[in-house]
């Protein structure tokens, strides 16, 4: 397939959101793009023979580096089988993480192992999404500033990998004993770049990180990765923001068309949303919805997850169904922002997280059936990573890209599930998306 198709990049995400965020960039980008939720088939593959990109959809960023050695092997065997110019780990955006969870060390170590490569490129600044890195250290944009992240008004608080170190080569210092270099930005503008980089590349060892903090800084780290890239498949790691500087030096080479066009899909008359995020960003979301339509139905996580849980969920849907039925449009949710977090008390029930973002997937998947809806939303980047596999989706590709807040697209679902084979749905990070998303994607609108 690589052969017949000059596949130019495969990809593993590290959840579900970041998966959908790389296809979002690509295809948005005139590279086609497919998703899958596992390893295809033979027969599934070809049903996509025409994509430039194949993604393969992970949950590493919630799991422990054991996990990553018994999981991310075979997967990053299967995406090097490819063949691809480029295969990357993609991580998200704000690089929360930390040595027993989503450890991106030992995720890098398992693929330079496997692509037997003396070093691998990592990209993690991307201005598309307000993630920038000046000098190895990472900042992000909230709410209209732009804050280093260890001093971020969310990220430095996450509930499971708050950042607490900004410089990101002390920050990889604790999870791998690989060595980071860096090429800063006064490097890429130089005016022996090339020299420069080509030094770096020769006695790195470890990771080399890049630096991005603008579109010039972005198209300058794209076009060194691409000249620098070793011949017959090149293990790389980073955010979407790689991507985004990849697509420069593609252009640049004549391998894209540039921008693509997507037609809107239209309003739906009712959607149904879950969420399991914690973050203030959904929460104003969910405020904005329900005074704007929505029925917005507050779910207790430790009911769903306690001895009376089948009754709890029995209950959530036919909250829904009800609500649907009138004709309204419905958000489920554990936790409406920071202050109903109920982490603590989850985390004392073994592997409740998962299972929570299962449980929310499988009360979609009754509201989708049940009220044979066109489309749906997940919200929450751990949440739809386990909450998809409940509704039995093999496969994503992009419906229609959000510009204006990228990384949520609306997407279509593929799989053998009657129910949900050509659903239409997005994936919300918990920090992605701007006040009305939620209306947005009910009214099917990209900006």
């Amino acid at each position: 397939m690589s052969a017949q198709n000059d596949l130019l990049l495969s990809y593993y995400g590290d959840d579900l959101t970041g998966s959908t965020d790389v296809m979002e960039a690509l295809a948005s980008n005139g590279v086609d793009t497919v998703l899958f939720m596992g390893e295809p088939d033979a027969a599934l593959l070809a049903r996509f023979s025409h994509c430039r990109a194949i993604g393969l959809a992970g949950t590493s960023r919630s799991e422990t580096p054991d996990w990553m050695d018994a999981h991310l092997t075979p997967a990053f065997q299967w995406l090097k089988s490819l063949k691809a110019d480029i295969c990357h780990y993609k991580v998200c955006s704000t690089f929360d993480s930390s040595p027993a969870i989503g450890n991106i060390g030992k995720a890098v170590e398992i693929g330079k192992a496997l692509f037997d490569q003396a070093f691998v490129p990592l990209v993690v600044g991307a201005p598309q999404l307000k993630r920038y890195t000046a000098f190895g250290h990472l900042f992000a944009g909230y709410q209209g500033e732009v804050y280093r992240i260890d001093r971020h008004p969310v990220m430095s608080r996450h509930p499971v990998t708050p950042m607490r170190e900004a410089d990101l080569r002390a920050h990889l210092q604790d999870q791998t004993a690989l060595p980071t270099a860096l090429a800063d930005l006064a490097l890429l503008s130089s005016t022996d770049a090339n020299r420069r980089v080509d030094a770096l590349a020769s006695a790195c060892a470890g990771m080399l990180l890049f630096d991005v903090d603008s579109a010039e800084s972005q198209t300058q780290a794209g076009r060194q990765l691409w000249r620098i890239k070793a011949d017959g498949g090149w293990f790389v790691a980073g955010s979407s923001g790689l991507e985004y500087a990849l697509l420069a030096a593609w252009r640049e080479s004549g391998l894209t068309s540039g921008a693509s066009a997507f037609p809107l899909p239209g309003k739906a008359d009712r959607i149904a949303v879950v969420s399991g995020s914690v973050s203030p960003t959904t929460e104003r979301q969910i405020r904005h919805a329900t005074a704007n339509g929505f029925e917005g139905i507050n779910l207790d996580p430790l009911e769903l997850l306690g001895e009376n849980g089948t009754a709890a969920i029995d209950r959530a849907v036919a909250r829904g169904i009800a609500s649907l039925r009138e004709g309204r449009s419905v958000i489920l949710n554990t936790a409406l922002g920071p202050s109903a977090d109920r982490g603590g008390d989850i985390d004392r029930i073994a592997g409740s997280r998962h299972r929570l973002g299962r449980i929310l997937g499988a009360i979609l998947h009754r509201l989708i059936a049940e009220e044979r809806l066109d489309r749906a939303v997940i919200a929450g980047g751990d949440t739809s990573s386990h909450a998809l596999k409940e509704l039995n989706v093999e496969a994503l590709t992009t419906l229609l890209p959000l510009p204006q807040t990228p990384g949520s697209p609306l997407c279509t679902a593929h799989g053998n599930d009657r129910a949900t084979n050509g659903l239409q749905i997005a994936l919300k990070g918990g920090q992605v998306g701007a006040d009305g998303y939620f209306a947005q994607i009910r009214d099917g609108l990209a900006a």
